[in-house]
């Protein structure tokens, strides 16, 4: 892509996001509610994801499945769009103008886009986070600004503020894009294309949906990291989670290795089919505009 052109993957990318938080956040949500639970002690613990879609339904109203999603809303279409971009820029970087992709390449390309990522979308995550937590029922729940002017007039942007997390945060992301894109654009190239408008959608889907299965499967740890540390502390006022690979190391030597994938299920019903969605709309999005504009 040359001049303009080259910011056509910025809209598809925005355009992927959009699609896809719209469609996944209940998940998203679910998933946030099993990794900040800390075992039987907890009276409010889910057994399981019917116990907490029952739960929260009960207990919280229908809307509370849309809890926290201003902040991925407001956030996701430029996320998305620095997520696709920066990924094409890296690729052109490491390829040294030669616009290759190499395994190794794609690889580089998708964790430097990942850490990219990671550092645009962490205040939205601690807002976000705050807000999934929350078990009032929702026309009770403080407003998405309410809670991060509260956020940053307690602990501003530092480490306990907006940029609380922030190593699992691109921990999460580098290890999620690194896998994400070198498996989907490097099978993609494997599997023959089929003639079929219909059987090739699925094929992509497909390739998608096991790009974002696999990386969700690999950063959860990272994630279950970031959500101790971003969301409520077991005794208000002290700070037990406070750096990512510390965190991980409580959390397997108090609550067995299993614990490091709380929120498993939720998360690849969420980021398998929700990978696969980003990854189509962005590919079809971006062949409309170059071929139409």
């Amino acid at each position: 892509m040359e001049g303009h052109k080259k910011y056509y993957s910025l809209v598809s990318g925005g355009c992927a996001g959009f699609v896809e938080v719209s469609i996944m956040h209940p998940m998203d949500l679910i998933k946030t509610r099993f990794q900040i639970q800390r075992g039987p002690e907890d009276p409010n613990r889910y057994t399981s994801l019917r116990d907490c879609f029952s739960k929260m339904y009960r207990q919280e109203g229908a809307l509370s499945f849309y809890k926290g999603i201003l902040p991925p809303i407001l956030a996701e279409m430029p996320k998305r769009a620095v997520k696709f971009f920066t990924f094409e820029e890296y690729k052109k970087l490491y390829s040294f103008g030669d616009h290759l992709s190499t395994p190794v390449i794609l690889t580089l390309a998708g964790l430097s886009s990942g850490l990219t990522e990671a550092v645009f979308i962490n205040p939205f995550e601690v807002v976000k986070v705050t807000l999934q937590a929350d078990r009032q029922n929702i026309h009770k729940q403080k407003s998405t600004i309410q809670t991060a002017r509260e956020i940053i007039r307690a602990h501003g942007f530092g480490s306990q503020g907006m940029f609380k997390g922030l190593t699992s945060t691109l921990g999460r992301h580098g290890v999620f894009n690194m896998i994400y894109f070198s498996f989907y654009y490097n099978v993609k190239d494997i599997v023959p294309t089929l003639e079929e408008p219909v059987l090739e959608f699925l094929r992509k889907f497909a390739i998608g949906l096991a790009a974002g299965t696999i990386g969700s499967c690999i950063n959860i740890p990272f994630d279950v990291a970031k959500s101790r540390i971003q969301g409520p502390q077991p005794v208000p006022g002290e700070i037990k989670y406070r750096t990512c690979f510390k965190t991980i190391l409580t959390v397997y030597r108090e609550e067995g290795y299993l614990a490091l994938y709380k929120g498993l299920l939720p998360k690849i019903i969420r980021l398998g089919p929700g990978g696969a969605i980003m990854l189509l709309v962005n590919d079809y999005v971006l062949t409309w505009m170059k071929t139409n504009l």
